[in-house]
């Protein structure tokens, strides 16, 4: 079961468009929330997520900090790497008629709660819920495109980052067979499906 999700990162326009579907799995029970609490959204101090999520929850709030796989280059090698999926903005649950959240604005780490005219402003229903149920048992958000066999790939992160190939075969086990392009020739390569996405330049 997939869901598609919508957001960017500005207040009411946090959530943009993906452009891609999210696995579902069981959402973990210290995440899910009671009637009476809601997800809002908290700014945070630059590359400080982390920290911020660790601070926070030392003061015995609830926190999600999505992240994923990506590939990033640095001292001119390719490596793979964890990283925020909305940078410098963690998920804060609260119970407003319980919960000072005010305190948020003043922890290490936190720039400030998203508000809308001097309140708190949720993320609507089931957006966060559908974020959680995409983590693996890692706490890590996964990323699952409709491919399609004989579509022109990239592939996204891990040592073949960035190549880009013919998806021959996918199977029921999250992998996928690729006809990649290396060197002017072409070599067969097995990968995890969430490491592939199609080439937009041949779109």
């Amino acid at each position: 079961m997939t869901k598609r999700l919508s957001g960017h990162a500005r207040g009411a326009s946090f959530f943009g468009g993906f452009g891609m579907s999210i696995t579902n799995h069981n959402m973990p029970t210290t995440l899910s929330v009671s009637p009476d609490e809601r997800w809002y959204v908290a700014r945070t101090q630059a590359q400080r997520e982390l920290y911020a999520s660790k601070q926070l929850v030392n003061q015995g709030f609830r926190v999600f900090v999505p992240r994923y796989w990506k590939n990033r280059r640095h001292a001119r090698k390719a490596e793979t790497v964890l990283a925020a999926l909305f940078p410098r903005y963690i998920f804060v649950r609260l119970d407003r008629t319980k919960e000072r959240w005010r305190s948020i604005n003043g922890t290490f780490g936190v720039d400030r709660l998203l508000t809308h005219d001097g309140e708190p402003q949720a993320v609507p229903r089931g957006v966060v819920e559908s974020l959680i149920n995409a983590t693996d048992p890692d706490g890590n958000i996964h990323f699952h495109f409709d491919l399609k066999e004989g579509e022109i790939i990239r592939v996204t992160a891990g040592p073949f980052a960035d190549l880009v190939g013919q998806l021959e075969r996918l199977d029921d086990n999250g992998r996928v067979r690729v006809l990649l392009e290396i060197m002017g020739g072409k070599v067969r390569v097995a990968l995890p499906q969430n490491l592939v996405a199609p080439n937009k330049a041949s779109a």
